[in-house]
């Protein structure tokens, strides 16, 4: 015996009952995303201190008018520290964004360093140890080339106390943020050490994440928690 087919007024109330619920949803999304966001004010990134661990700033470096058009931060940070303990210097670039809503967004170190006329020769993920955190943080490595000069290259997205290697899963949190907390706000960091003959990559690699042990407990004053 075949089921009955549902009447038109039950086919009727059930597509009542699911564009309802579209309309809650997109009403709620709407009032998220339309009311004042809650826009953090965090200390100013030019007074992060000029000694971080064994590191110490030996040149402050500065973000032109042409490229903050383009990047359209509302703060940044870009300073070159050396160790104590020897070994090439390290650049650290932060460029902090308060809100996301006006497509101010993070710009792509593998989409802006190839502009500049880099070419990427390794490109993976690895993780950093941190003191004080239960796991450790993944953060994107590249060492890129251009003519006879190599760097290396950690970079992440930072928001509050979440660092994230992958741009969509920034994108995600950024979404999830904005409905549960009514903030969009992220931070890029970047450090970049240069390298030399090809036995001192493990060497750099290592002073590299030492380096982002020292900074990043300090760091995270400087940004909205």
């Amino acid at each position: 015996m075949q089921d009955p087919k549902p009447s038109p007024k039950s086919f009727l109330n059930s597509t009542l009952l699911i564009l309802t619920a579209v309309l809650v949803a997109q009403t709620g999304l709407y009032l998220t995303f339309t009311k004042a966001e809650k826009v953090p004010a965090p200390r100013p990134l030019a007074q992060f201190p000029d000694q971080v661990g064994l590191w110490t700033k030996f040149q402050e470096g500065v973000v032109d008018a042409e490229t903050q058009a383009v990047l359209r931060a509302d703060d940044t940070l870009t300073r070159f520290y050396g160790s104590s303990a020897g070994g090439a210097g390290a650049n650290l670039f932060v460029a902090a964004f308060r809100s996301q809503r006006t497509g101010a967004v993070p710009h792509s170190p593998k989409n802006c360093l190839p502009g500049a006329g880099w070419s990427w020769l390794v490109n993976d993920r690895v993780t950093v140890p941190i003191p004080g955190r239960p796991e450790p943080i993944e953060v994107n490595r590249y060492i890129i080339q251009r003519g006879d000069s190599k760097s290396l290259v950690l970079y992440w997205y930072q928001s509050r106390d979440r660092a994230v290697a992958s741009e969509m899963m920034a994108k995600l949190y950024t979404m999830l943020d904005a409905v549960r907390d009514n903030r969009t706000d992220t931070a890029l960091v970047r450090v970049v050490i240069p390298l030399g003959t090809e036995e001192g990559n493990d060497k750099a690699q290592k002073a590299a994440e030492d380096f982002v042990r020292a900074f990043y407990a300090p760091l995270l004053k400087f940004l909205p928690a």
